[in-house]
């Protein structure tokens, strides 16, 4: 069928959208699998498509080049410290693991630690909770310490046994990466000419899907990572234990705003000072307030702005369900789907708030009528 005889087809004509939406779930269906891949893609293609076209300007138009340079980049700076860190991540929460396992680590003696350090009326309050019971609490908290790192372990033994899997995926997210970043343009323009919405809401939405993605990454994802660097490193330079097992929790937790990465340093200050090791607990205290609290309130207004900011409730639910639902990738699909929920609504207001008015006068009108 040819183009002129296309323009003629109706979307609303039922079998035929019917087929498409078959269509378009049997292919969703399809390339599931590779969900994350293809998520990826699309995020490094948000990203990086602007610079690459920049790039392909001042090299005389090669895209192939700009692409394949750009992609390259990224490799450097981004895929493979991640897998690097990751690697040695697993082989520290191994390394805390056999500690805990040899006693080398015994929470046991760092609750009677902490205990005496308290005052008289706070001991006597844990004991009246029947908080003093040590070996209870060497055997619940110790044991959920030693069960998470031992997770960590398992999950790096599937990652090992699912090597073949990981590197089918990381090839298909690097090889559409390459073509998105190369056509993305052309092909972000198919894609409006394709959804069936009014022009003025079809830009709308696809500029906030685009602008929700950046700022997610940009403010999110850098926060975390300098955030949990900054962590990492400060507690390195106090000679704690686990140093980039905790900078990378406290990575994590500052995606979460209800919680941040207090529930990582604030414990483990709480624990030197008890401990006697006061400049030590005074130090990750001053840093924790004014150096790794500040990261987040300096960098996120001038990565994002204020205007893509969403209630901080919406944020943690968002990111919360996302991460049970999509895994890692939730993160990001989570607060997408939230910021889209609100963008959609805040449309159908606006486009509601003209006619409320007029609706409500030709109501006054018809009132004013049928009493005189």
């Amino acid at each position: 069928m040819t183009g002129n005889h296309l323009r003629g087809l109706r979307l609303e004509d039922g079998g035929f959208l019917a087929v498409v939406l078959i269509v378009t779930l049997a292919f969703g269906w399809l390339i599931a699998p590779f969900f994350g891949a293809i998520l990826w893609a699309l995020v490094t293609a948000i990203l990086f498509e602007p610079p690459t076209r920049k790039l392909a300007a001042r090299l005389g138009g090669r895209h192939n080049v700009a692409a394949a340079l750009m992609l390259l980049l990224i490799l450097t700076l981004a895929i493979v410290p991640a897998l690097l860190l990751g690697i040695s991540l697993v082989q520290e929460a191994a390394s805390l693991y056999v500690q805990i396992n040899e006693g080398h680590i015994d929470f046991g003696t760092i609750f009677e630690q902490l205990r005496d350090a308290l005052p008289r009326r706070l001991s006597e309050l844990v004991d009246t909770y029947g908080l003093a019971d040590i070996e209870t609490l060497r055997r619940l908290f110790g044991g959920g310490v030693a069960n998470g790192l031992q997770e960590i372990a398992a999950r790096a033994l599937v990652f090992g046994q699912g090597a073949l899997s990981f590197l089918a995926a990381l090839g298909v997210m690097l090889y559409l990466s390459f073509f998105l970043l190369r056509d993305g343009q052309r092909m972000g323009e198919f894609i409006k000419a394709a959804v069936p919405l009014r022009p003025e809401l079809r830009d709308a939405l696809i500029g906030h899907f685009i602008v929700v993605v950046r700022a997610t990454m940009k403010g999110t994802v850098v926060v975390a990572l300098m955030q949990g660097l900054v962590g990492g490193v400060i507690f390195w330079l106090l000679g704690i234990e686990g140093a980039l097992l905790w900078g990378v929790l406290m990575g994590f937790f500052s995606l979460l705003p209800a919680v941040g990465t207090g529930i990582i340093w604030v414990p483990v200050a709480i624990y030197l000072f008890a401990t006697g090791s006061f400049w030590q607990g005074a130090v990750l205290t001053g840093c924790g307030f004014f150096v790794i609290g500040l990261i987040d309130n300096l960098l996120r207004p001038i990565l994002v702005g204020r205007d893509t900011r969403m209630p901080d409730f919406v944020v943690l639910i968002a990111t919360l369900s996302g991460l049970q639902l999509f895994g890692l990738n939730g993160f990001i699909v989570g607060p997408v789907i939230a910021s889209l929920f609100i963008a959609v609504w805040k449309m159908v207001a606006e486009l509601r708030s003209p006619a409320l008015p007029a609706e409500s006068a030709a109501t006054s009108d018809r009132t004013g009528s049928s009493g005189s």
